[in-house]
């Protein structure tokens, strides 16, 4: 495993990371996470990230048993707060952060988190309230670091310009080989201040494993064939993508790598990209994955890549799902 420096932070995060958003919220079973996780361990990844809202804390507790039994200085925990955990909780306010960050660290069974994100900018509350209430965390040492994800351009800079260029270290942006809108503003934007990105989705939810055939049924023991897992599948899978996965295979085969290491270096290739966070259902997937750490790959393989693709991913900005333009200020 390769580790990456975490924005301005003495975080080293391994290149590939386990995230929990589909699968341990509820999509396997528990003896799966168990083992996903296991996996993670024992092919040195370091950093997992959850959020409140998987499965409106169930992947919290399930990783809050498991990790429990591991030395806590021994994995970097990220989780995250916004979303709706019942009828009356949701954003960003400072009720809500206080409220959701002790909830949190009770289901994880830890007295902090390495990393406490903003999980979707809330237009609803100043965003002077929602910062000062995320540095309360920091104060009281219940997290260590602050990230956002998915937030524009202008809600990012508005931050930095309250509280400086060391309030967050991380962003948590989607980014693949077939959605690359981030590196058009995002990027740039977090560059100039150092923060870092940890990816979700870099795999496009699978697509990017070429299982998902042009023209042919879903695997039945793929995500997107599991109810409880397939909800984001039209952010990726069409048939333009798929088609497009295909022509990827024998630029994978000339590399000498399989596809989804290929798809996970490309996006490790970004200096700016601290940890690519994958998701497994098995374990046999956890090692997969991290066998993308350290792969490097040549401008000529790059340039492969780009042809096979063609104009098919998203290049252009575009809001993640569920997020909003605009900043409110007191």
């Amino acid at each position: 495993m390769r580790f990456r420096k975490l924005g301005s932070s003495d975080l080293e995060v391994s290149e590939i990371s386990l995230g929990s958003w589909l699968t341990y919220s509820g999509g396997i079973q528990a003896e799966q996470t168990r083992a996903c996780t296991e996996a993670a361990f024992d092919v040195g990844i370091n950093f997992f990230d959850t959020a409140n809202v998987y499965g409106r804390g169930a992947a919290e507790s399930a990783w809050g048993e498991i990790l429990s039994q591991h030395p806590r200085d021994s994995y970097i925990l990220a989780t995250k707060v916004w979303g709706q955990m019942s009828d009356t909780d949701q954003g960003l306010s400072a009720e809500q952060i206080g409220k959701q960050i002790d909830a949190s660290l009770r289901r994880l069974r830890t007295d902090h988190v390495d990393l406490y994100q903003a999980h979707r900018f809330d237009v609803t509350v100043p965003i002077e309230e929602t910062v000062e209430a995320l540095q309360k965390v920091v104060r009281q040492g219940k997290a260590r670091y602050l990230g956002f994800s998915e937030w524009t351009p202008e809600q990012i800079r508005t931050a930095v310009d309250i509280a400086g260029p060391e309030l967050f270290v991380s962003s948590q942006p989607q980014y693949s080989m077939l959605w690359q809108a981030p590196e058009a503003e995002v990027f740039p934007v977090c560059a100039a201040d150092g923060i870092s990105h940890i990816v979700w989705s870099p795999l496009a939810q699978g697509v990017l494993t070429g299982k998902y055939k042009p023209g042919r049924p879903l695997p039945a023991d793929s995500r997107f064939a599991n109810d409880a897992m397939s909800g984001s599948q039209d952010l990726v899978l069409n048939d333009a993508a798929l088609e497009a996965v295909q022509r990827l295979v024998p630029v994978a085969e000339g590399a000498g790598v399989s596809l989804p290491t290929l798809a996970l270096a490309w996006v490790l290739r970004r200096g700016e990209v601290a940890s690519a966070i994958t998701g497994a259902s098995r374990p046999e997937q956890v090692h997969a994955n991290a066998a993308a750490a350290g792969v490097r790959l040549s401008d000529d393989v790059l340039a492969a890549v780009d042809a096979a693709l063609g104009d098919v991913p998203v290049r252009r900005p575009t809001l993640a799902p569920f997020a909003a333009e605009g900043v409110l200020r007191r």
